[in-house]
């Protein structure tokens, strides 16, 4: 039984990689067919043994989305009227608001949704795509797991764009009370969109080459 590593570009440990070996695996089923096949027999997707401008798709989707991330924390996520009054509240300013009242872990879970998982997606692409790009040897099986991670939790990103659009649904009172989103709703969605493109462009495969390319 012949064994074959699909993420390399040579052999490791006495194994040969899928491409050495004259094989492409599906990126959308798993399917491995002969190197030359255009489309998968499975699920018809196009099969590619390496994305040559899965770089370029990275930084491109990356940069749209830290710039929209910025107009994100600097207008407000939220716009609260009532009789009395009209409130404008920023990501950290209901951040900040929520401790004061002391929900301290509805602050945490908003804090790290908003900020901590944004700004670390950012710094892992980018820490991926610039060791691709110096054919980095080191760390190939962290630098692995680091993008899975990054692809796991794009989903749960959205947790402010929900709960403002919960809020603006429900609580639509006429003159006595409305939430309605601010521009920084549109931003942040925007932003956690581009970054989950920029994962998905990137080829993870390149880890390997990289490396490979260093032996």
């Amino acid at each position: 039984m012949q064994v074959f590593d699909l993420g390399s570009s040579g052999p490791i440990n006495g194994l040969i990689s899928a491409r050495d070996a004259g094989l492409v695996a599906c990126q959308r089923c798993g399917q491995v067919h002969p190197l030359q096949t255009r489309y998968c027999t499975r699920c018809d997707g196009p099969l590619q043994s390496r994305d040559t401008e899965s770089l370029q798709k990275v930084w491109a989707w990356l940069i749209a989305g830290m710039i929209a991330y910025i107009p994100a924390n600097i207008y407000p996520m939220l716009l609260t009227s009532t009789l009395v009054e009209r409130s404008e509240s920023t990501i950290i300013g209901g951040v900040i608001e929520l401790f004061d009242h002391g929900s301290w872990g509805i602050a945490t879970i908003v804090f790290a949704a908003s900020v901590l998982i944004p700004v670390g997606k950012f710094i892992a692409i980018m820490y991926l795509a610039i060791s691709v790009q110096r054919q980095s040897a080191a760390n190939r099986h962290e630098r692995h797991k680091a993008y899975e991670v990054v692809e796991f939790i794009g989903r749960w990103s959205m947790i402010d764009v929900f709960v403002v659009a919960i809020l603006s649904a429900l609580v639509q009172l006429d003159t006595i009370a409305t939430v309605n989103p601010g521009i920084a709703a549109v931003s942040f969605a925007l932003s956690v969109i581009f970054t989950m493109l920029s994962a998905q462009a990137f080829d993870s495969r390149l880890i390997w080459d990289a490396d490979r390319m260093q032996q």
